[in-house]
C-alpha cells in the first residue's frame, strides 16, 4: 500500500478518535458538572471575600471604639475645665463651645459610621447564610452528578483509547516526516489531508494552479494546497 493511501486511512481513524474525544468534552453530564463546579468555586470565593471584609470591619470597629473613647475623654476634660474655670468673656466661652461641638460632632460621626458597619455586617451575614444554603443544595447535586459522570467517563475513555489504538495501528509504516507534517498541518486545518476533486482542493474548494495540477497528473501523489496548506492527495 502506498504512503498516501496509508496516510488517508490513518486520517480517517485519527478523525474518528478526535470526534469521540469531542463528544466526551461536550457530554451534557460533563458540562453540567463543570457548570456546578464553577458555581461552587465562585461561591467559595465570594464567602472568602466577605469574611475578609468582615475582618476589616471588626478592625475598623475597634478603631472607632478607641476614637469614641478618646473624644469622650477629651469632652469630659473640657467639661471639667468649664466647671472649674468659668469663661471670663464671651469670646472665650465661644471658643470653648466650638471645641465642645467639634468633639460632639466627632463622636456623632463615629457613631454613624458604627451603625453603617453594623448594618453592612448584618447584610453580609444574611447573604452568607443564603449562599451557604444554595451552596449545600448545589453541592449535593454536584456529588450525584460526579458519581454518574465518573461511571459514564470510564466507558467513554475505554472507547476512546480503543480508537486511538486503532489510529496508531494505521500509522505504522507511514514515513515519520510525513506524519510529523500531518500533525503540523492539523494544528490549523482539519482535516489535514484532502482529496483532489476535479481541479480543486477537497478541503477549501479552491482551484489549484495549473503547475500544481500538471505535477499531480505527471505522477506526483501528494502536494500542498497553496490556499489552505492542506496536503492534497490523488488516489
Amino acid at each position: 500500500m502506498e504512503q498516501v493511501e496509508m496516510l488517508w486511512q490513518f486520517q480517517q481513524a485519527d478523525m474518528d478518535a478526535d470526534a469521540m474525544e469531542g463528544e466526551i468534552k461536550r457530554a451534557p453530564t460533563r458540562l453540567a458538572l463543570l457548570k456546578n463546579r464553577e458555581f461552587l468555586v465562585e461561591q467559595q470565593n465570594i464567602v472568602k471575600r466577605m469574611e475578609e471584609e468582615v475582618s476589616e470591619m471588626v478592625d475598623r470597629v475597634d478603631v472607632i471604639k478607641d476614637g469614641i473613647n478618646r473624644l469622650e475623654e477629651q469632652l469630659g476634660a473640657l467639661q471639667r475645665r468649664l466647671a472649674e474655670h468659668t469663661p471670663t468673656d464671651l469670646e472665650q466661652a465661644r471658643e470653648l463651645s466650638l471645641d465642645a461641638q467639634k468633639l460632639l460632632n466627632g463622636i456623632t460621626s463615629y457613631e454613624q459610621e458604627m451603625k453603617r458597619i453594623q448594618k453592612d455586617a448584618a447584610e453580609r451575614d444574611r447573604l452568607e447564610k443564603d449562599i451557604r444554603i444554595r451552596y449545600a443544595k448545589v453541592k449535593a447535586e454536584y456529588d450525584k452528578q460526579k458519581v454518574a459522570y465518573e461511571s459514564e467517563y470510564k466507558e467513554q475513555i475505554k472507547i476512546l483509547e480503543g480508537k486511538r489504538q486503532h489510529a496508531q495501528e494505521k500509522a505504522k509504516g507511514i514515513d515519520a516526516a510525513l506524519l510529523e507534517r500531518y500533525q503540523v498541518i492539523k494544528q490549523h486545518c482539519v482535516p489535514a489531508v484532502a482529496r483532489l476533486v476535479g481541479d480543486q482542493c477537497g478541503g477549501c474548494n479552491m482551484s489549484l494552479p495549473s503547475v500544481t495540477l500538471r505535477n499531480l497528473k505527471s505522477g506526483t501523489k501528494m502536494i500542498e494546497c497553496e490556499t489552505c496548506g492542506r496536503m492534497i492527495i490523488q488516489m
